[in-house]
């Protein structure tokens, strides 16, 4: 089993998890700044992280038979786990702002359907999947994603099981502390980096 401190590591090494001096997209300051794509961006990296989400599911969830992602960023994350599992992979899209399953997807009744992203920040993709779940009158098996950064603030009520939790302290411009006025700011703007978990 992977270790937190081993978990960290490679997302430090890939840059999927930042640290600096970074003006979040909500316009609040932060210390650390995660691109979970970035992970994504070296196969063998992820597959390592995702084998160790993947046992964690396995001993936390009993019968999955589909994975349902968001997309954009829950696509290749699910896609692994579904390959780990051995199971059905699916994702949902946005359609007039909502996310719906489309290009042929379906979750037929009564299926056990397991979410899964790779950051979930205020579980609000994932709680719009979970709809998805119900209206196709299926059984929600629970949430699972790389990194967990909501800080128990989350929407979601079900359990979530995640490879790493990661809490991230934010400021507001004039209650910076001294250690990140000394460091100039970077914005890296979820709109700029095609992903929405600052």
């Amino acid at each position: 089993m992977l270790s937190y401190n081993e978990s960290l590591k490679i997302l430090k090494e890939t840059n999927a998890l930042l640290e600096g001096h970074f003006i979040l997209s909500s316009g609040l300051h932060s210390n650390q700044y995660v691109q979970c794509a970035k992970l994504l961006s070296y196969p063998k990296q992820a597959e390592i992280i995702c084998a160790a989400l993947t046992e964690k599911i396995k001993s936390n969830f009993n019968k999955i038979d589909i994975v349902l992602s968001p997309a954009l960023g829950g696509i290749v994350v699910g896609y692994e786990i579904g390959k780990q599992l051995n199971i059905q992979t699916i994702f949902a899209e946005r359609a007039d702002g909502k996310l719906a399953l489309r290009r042929g997807f379906d979750i037929p009744q009564g299926s056990n359907v397991l979410i899964v992203e790779d950051v979930i920040t205020t579980g609000k993709s994932a709680l719009e999947c979970s709809e998805i779940v119900k209206i196709n009158k299926a059984n929600l098996v629970g949430f699972s994603c790389i990194i967990d950064r909501s800080d128990n603030n989350v929407l979601i009520k079900e359990k979530i099981v995640s490879q790493i939790k990661i809490n991230i302290a934010v400021f507001k411009e004039n209650e910076l502390p001294d250690k990140l006025k000394k460091i100039s700011a970077i914005k890296p703007g979820s709109r700029n980096l095609s992903n929405d978990q600052n």
